[in-house]
């Protein structure tokens, strides 16, 4: 058998069905949205700073960081910002976010090399079939958990890595062993622990741009000829030994390989909150849709899938007590108190999520009438669906339950292209003038059209305030 690499190297540097690509321009409108909104971010800024003090070349923009960088430094700035408000889309079961490496890292090569736009989207696409299959390979079936993930480590900057690699060096003009000699070198560069998600502090944001940095370097190293082992991924030193042990799912990589495209399992965020928490901020939705309201409620049980307890149930008093808008978007009682009392855009919004409003005492206060556990039960639908029910007991003494057991955002449930467009627009509002934001949603949507990518982001280095 061939080793996986040389698998997913003619995967990558072969033809992209059509009913993929045509997804591809709304993932990259997403992810730009959202770095525009973390583009104000103290995070952000320092980072565009860090990036800009590396003196490169400049070939790509960097998403309000003020000017063009090296490819490598600009696909760093905005896999950071895409990453920044968990706000960034989720493959399913694997559990990882694809297209916040993956399109940084595509952009940033394909504006460097002034690729047309049908370029980018195929390159998009095999990179982010590249990163699930990498997920899936770490997708424990039995248990139905992230193997990745049970050990701490973070499959998204993981996997990503390597397909962001295969999508730069595609769009460097390289050959299938080409690519699969990128992707074995960002096999050496991939990392990432989730301790953060249960500790806190913001190195999870730099995740994604690493990731992206890494793939776009390791393309371009490929290019001028160092080589990866070919067994880089399955090796008995590869990556799945290094970081799933024995425990890795090595027929899942390549299983149907061209004939089912993975990718098509990607959901897209409604809300800027770990995905963990939607089903029961839909819960809670509609709750107050039926005129319930916090004066309401005596206790709320959230249900969730178990594996999901410990990032948005545990420690309870902490999750009950989220001290940041970033804390609070790893918070199911703060799930349920947004969709309770929140509600902008597709139901909760960006406004939802401040500092402010996570230590607001109305919030703390319903918040503290809030458990969250694990239904076993629930199992049979998680990680396919991150299904929850919402179980009320009013001041009056009656039981109210709504259940939620599928994502909005997925192939069952999509978004709408309007729903995208308003996300979009949320994202933009206020930090780039509307007819450029508007402009720019046009042209990533008509990708498909566009002679050349090169320039398409530039309106969008620097935010609205900064503009002359």
């Amino acid at each position: 058998m061939k080793p996986i690499l040389s698998q997913l190297g003619e995967l990558a540097g072969g033809p992209v069905p059509e009913t993929v690509r045509a997804g591809i321009p709304s993932r990259i409108v997403d992810i730009v949205g959202i770095a525009v909104r973390a583009s104000s971010m103290d995070t952000s800024r320092a980072v565009a700073g860090f990036a800009a003090e590396q003196g490169s070349a400049a070939q790509a923009s960097a998403i309000g960081g003020g000017q063009t960088m090296a490819a490598t430094e600009a696909a760093f700035v905005n896999g950071v910002l895409a990453h920044s408000l968990d706000y960034d889309d989720t493959h399913l079961p694997s559990i990882l976010h694809p297209s916040a490496s993956v399109v940084p890292a595509s952009l940033a090569v394909a504006e460097w090399q002034g690729a047309p736009g049908k370029a980018l989207m195929d390159a998009v696409a095999v990179g982010l079939e590249i990163t699930v299959r990498l997920g899936l390979g770490g997708y424990d079936r039995r248990a139905r958990q992230s193997v990745y993930f049970e050990r701490g480590q973070h499959a998204t900057s993981i996997c990503g890595a390597v397909g962001s690699a295969a999508a730069a060096a595609r769009l460097l003009g390289a050959d299938a062993d080409a690519i699969a000699h990128a992707m074995a070198i960002a096999c050496s560069m991939s990392s990432g622990i989730i301790e953060a998600n249960r500790a806190g502090g913001t190195v999870k944001r730099l995740h994604c741009g690493w990731a992206a940095r890494a793939g776009v370097t390791a393309a371009q190293l490929a290019a001028r000829g160092i080589t990866g082992p070919p067994t880089a991924v399955e090796g008995r030193f590869g990556l799945f030994q290094a970081f799933l042990g024995d425990q890795a799912d090595i027929e899942a990589v390549t299983a149907d390989l061209r004939e089912r495209w993975e990718a098509e399992n990607i959901f897209y965020k409604p809300y800027p909150a770990n995905h963990f928490t939607h089903t029961g901020i839909d819960a809670a939705i509609a709750m107050r849709s039926n005129g319930v309201g916090p004066d309401d409620i005596a206790t709320a049980t959230l249900e969730v899938a178990p594996p999901t307890v410990r990032t948005i149930g545990e420690p309870i008093e902490a999750k009950r007590k989220p001290e940041t808008g970033y804390q609070a978007q790893f918070s199911g009682p703060y799930a349920v108190a947004a969709g309770l009392l929140g509600g902008e855009g597709l139901g909760v919004g960006l406004a939802d999520f401040t500092d402010e409003l996570a230590c607001d005492p109305r919030r703390r206060e319903l918040m503290a009438r809030v458990v969250v556990v694990g239904d076993p039960r629930l199992m049979d639908i998680y990680p396919c669906q991150l299904p929850a029910r919402l179980t009320v007991t009013t001041t009056s003494g009656h039981t109210l339950v709504e259940e939620r057991l599928a994502n909005r955002g997925g192939p069952d449930q999509p978004l709408s292209d309007s729903e995208l467009a308003a996300k979009f627009a949320d994202n933009t509002a206020g930090l780039v003038a509307d007819g450029v934001a508007r402009r720019t949603y046009d042209a990533l949507s008509g990708l498909a059209a566009a002679p050349s990518v090169a320039g398409l982001l530039a309106p969008m280095v620097d935010p609205i305030g900064k503009q002359p």
